[in-house]
């Protein structure tokens, strides 16, 4: 007998994370325990859940044709798009040897990272500048972009998303030195509650030479630093 016949697919899902003993907060990601097909019909449950919603809101999505695929829309966005990190491997990223041996500051930035923030389900969005010093290996510029939009495509707090990001590309290339800085504006501060538009949030993150060292930082910090102030 099928044990899973009839079962929500988010139950099975949640089952197997349980039985694994694996974390499946807000912004863990979660797509090793998926298997063929359960994107499609998980996006087919929340797309039902957010129907219920709209009704709940007493929102006639029947008669209004502004909202008639607005839960299709939602489901497909917070699956595909905006929580894809959640349900996403990690991108491909291809190491290669540091053969010249470099080893000063080269900085990436800005990097425009756009996050949900896990308290409120709004909008954050910002930029992110990276700072290594290389040991053995190195990665391409183009793959800080696609490792940092992996990690914020989750429902964050920016602090957690720092700290995240920091965490993979230290096991991805070992560097000696590592600096995450991230400043972004975040909706729950303007769109509601307090309504501050030009309050923004900077979270920082260093290692190795960049934590030890305070010329080092400082050279960072004045890489990055906008030249129009």
């Amino acid at each position: 007998m099928n044990k899973s016949a009839g079962k929500l697919i988010s139950d099975i899902i949640r089952e197997r994370l349980q039985k694994a003993g694996a974390d499946f907060c807000a912004n863990d990601n979660i797509a090793e325990y998926l298997q063929e097909g359960d994107l499609e019909r998980l996006q087919q449950e929340v797309e039902e859940r957010v129907q219920a919603l709209l009704g709940s809101l007493v929102i006639d999505t029947e008669r209004d044709p502004n909202t008639r695929e607005t839960a299709h829309r939602i489901a497909k966005m917070y699956l595909q798009e905006v929580f894809a990190g959640r349900y996403a491997p990690r991108p491909k990223i291809t190491e290669f040897p540091n053969t010249k041996n470099l080893d000063q500051v080269y900085t990436v930035g800005p990097v425009t990272v756009r996050s949900a923030c896990s308290h409120h389900f709004v909008p954050v969005i910002g930029q992110c500048w990276i700072g290594v010093i290389p040991s053995g290996h190195l990665i391409g510029i183009s793959k800080f972009s696609r490792l940092a939009q992996w990690v914020f495509s989750r429902p964050q707090i920016q602090e957690e998303a720092t700290v995240q990001l920091a965490d993979e590309l230290e096991r991805l290339i070992h560097p000696h030195g590592l600096a995450v800085i991230v400043r972004a504006r975040h909706e729950c501060m303007s769109w509601r509650g307090v309504k501050e538009n030009d309050c923004a949030m900077t979270t920082s993150v260093m290692r190795g030479y960049f934590l030890k060292n305070t010329a080092t930082r400082m050279e960072f910090l004045s890489l990055i630093r906008d030249p129009r102030g």
